[in-house]
């Protein structure tokens, strides 16, 4: 099946004052995956004007390059005399004006893409993420206007935080406003629900076992207990989208509205633990980097990446906040708020790449590694959304030891959403997060920042979780250390991962090779984890593997490493015990 956007931007631009840029969006033949925009640029009083196509999706950092699914790029002038379209970089075309006067744009966007980051048209609807469907008019993208969706017969409603200006017309304050308000768009379902004062719409696309009832207050219970943490919800409105899908997972972040995708039967049991906090974790995003941002994320450039090394900050903090959110809103016990935070970090410490890249490193490089991943990525990077997440749950424990209780994270929260989003209206640096947490704990953090942020170094548990009476212990061990992970290729076993330093990396079994027989038995991907599990230092083990096609023999000595294994249990003492209450309290 072939789906097709066609994008006809109508564009009312002056260089001398405030723009006007007015599109159009059409589906004439939603089953071809093509969208339809019409752009008027009124009152262009230069020669030449170039239009643009952001190359990413603020909130996904990788380069997308939306740019490849843009065809046909045609302009004409007020007259309807064609003008030329010279296309001058991957995502910038420049049109010819010579008469001056309005210019209208018209081309199409193939979408067939089904992500929270991407757009995506077919038959039974729409869905659209600006930055991948809208062009912009270079230094223009202050510019104001309204975007009219033309639907085919069969699509009866659209679902979107843009300003409703009726006959499905909507209005936008300027492009960075414009792409950071999707849509959902066809016959979908929509309820809505009121928590902290305000109106939440929930945009459902696809069938589910999910129960609207069920949904309006366990998502309502979130809702407040994320506000709780800052104090006040910005939003007058906010609208969920949801696509129910068979195989769906993720989601992101926008300033008044959120996209997440899920498998249509996540609504019950663990799966919908799992479901809440991915909730959370989207909307409390509409503080912390909607609002709460680096310095580098807004205004935002779309022509390049844009870097930071606090993304752990960002996603870290949050991914801490998902699961306490669960606890405040009372669908965690206290143990099971616990183990979220010893699974990340047994999960952490456990990584090669634990050692090699610093929290601070992996937010920077997230567009060149983080959606980049190939086999050795668990070698060489980390996670800044769980070290991340780790590294929040120690600085919340220090702020509740230094308050004794009557502070935590949520204050220092807080404070920086008051100083730099309410009072300074811009984000913070690097240098400005660390004095700050610095001036709220009264304390030298370099030490702290230099060990667990810019470096490696393995992080002192039993003294930060002692702060709330909780007695931790690695009660891991040394355990066999074949190396070796599997997959499943036409039935046969093929390495998929080599560990760093194991006996597979230093003795000779390369990613990709196909294990046919060990110690003289045949070989496959079941029998060979169980028996990689089992092994021990010093044990002796002979492969027939096939790599390129030539077969070979390979003898390995197991070597071993420490397994970590973090286990606590709980202090007695009543003080402590008070503080730990106040750490996983219910709101």
């Amino acid at each position: 099946m072939r789906l097709l956007f066609l994008v006809i931007l109508t564009t009312v631009i002056s260089f001398t004052q405030a723009s006007v840029i007015d599109y159009t969006l059409s589906m004439p033949k939603p089953q071809n995956h093509y969208f339809h925009v019409q752009m008027e640029i009124n009152d262009v009083n230069q020669k030449f004007v170039e239009v643009k196509m952001p190359i990413w999706a603020p909130g996904s950092y990788l380069a997308r390059e939306f740019a490849k699914s843009v065809n046909q790029v045609k302009a004409k002038d007020a007259k309807g005399k064609e003008l030329e379209v010279k296309k001058i970089s991957k995502n910038t075309w420049r049109i010819s004006n010579p008469s001056k006067g309005k210019i209208i744009v018209n081309y199409e966007v193939y979408a067939f893409e089904l992500s929270v980051r991407t757009s995506f048209l077919d038959d039974s609807h729409g869905y659209l993420n600006g930055t991948s469907i809208f062009m912009y008019v270079k230094n223009e993208k202050d510019a104001t206007g309204k975007v009219k969706v033309e639907m085919p017969a069969n699509f009866s409603k659209v679902s979107t935080t843009l300003k409703d200006e009726g006959n499905f017309t909507y209005s936008y304050k300027n492009y960075d406003h414009l792409v950071d308000c999707p849509m959902e768009i066809g016959n979908h379902s929509e309820f809505s629900f009121m928590a902290s004062g305000v109106k939440h719409r929930v945009a459902m696309y696809g069938v589910g076992n999910y129960d609207v009832d069920v949904l309006k207050q366990d998502m309502a219970k979130i809702v407040n207990s994320a506000t709780n943490v800052f104090g006040e919800n910005p939003n007058k409105e906010y609208l969920f989208i949801i696509h129910n899908l068979t195989d769906g997972g993720g989601g992101l972040e926008h300033t008044n509205s959120t996209t997440l995708q899920v498998n249509r039967w996540t609504y019950q049991g663990s799966s919908y633990m799992g479901f809440l906090s991915l909730v959370a974790h989207e909307y409390f995003h509409l503080w912390n980097v909607k609002r709460l941002r680096p310095k580098e994320l807004g205004p935002f450039n779309y022509d390049s990446e844009n870097y930071t090394s606090l993304l752990w900050v960002m996603e870290g903090v949050t991914s801490y906040y998902d699961e306490l959110l669960l606890r405040r809103a009372g669908f965690y016990d206290e143990d099971k708020s616990i183990s979220k935070v010893f699974s990340s970090m047994n999960y952490i410490e456990n990584l090669e790449g634990y050692n090699i890249q610093p929290v601070a490193h992996a937010s920077f490089d997230a567009w060149i590694k983080a959606y980049r991943p190939n086999e050795n990525s668990s070698n060489t990077t980390i996670s800044y959304y769980t070290k991340g997440s780790v590294v929040a749950a120690m600085i919340d424990l220090m702020i509740i030891k230094k308050y004794q209780g009557k502070k935590c994270l949520d204050h220092f929260m807080q404070k920086l959403y008051k100083e730099y989003y309410k009072e300074k209206n811009r984000g913070f640096t690097e240098e400005e997060f660390q004095a700050s947490l610095e001036e709220f704990l009264g304390q030298d953090l370099n030490e702290f920042f230099d060990d667990y942020v810019n470096g490696t170094k393995r992080i002192d548990y039993p003294k930060f979780f002692s702060y709330v009476g909780l007695n931790v212990a690695d009660q891991g061990g040394m355990v066999g250390n074949v190396g070796i992970s599997l997959t499943s290729s036409g039935g046969n076993a093929v390495v998929s991962k080599v560990r760093a330093g194991s006996a597979a990396d230093e003795q000779g079994i390369n990613v990709n090779d196909e294990i046919i027989a060990l110690n003289g038995f045949r070989a496959d991907v079941s029998s060979l984890r169980e028996a990689f599990n089992s092994f021990q230092k010093g044990d002796v083990l002979e492969f027939i593997i096939s790599r390129d096609q030539i077969i070979k023999t390979v003898e390995l000595v197991v070597t071993e490493r420490h397994n970590y294994v973090f286990r606590y249990s709980v202090s007695d003492d009543e003080k402590l015990e008070k503080l730990r209450d106040y750490w996983l309290r219910v709101d």
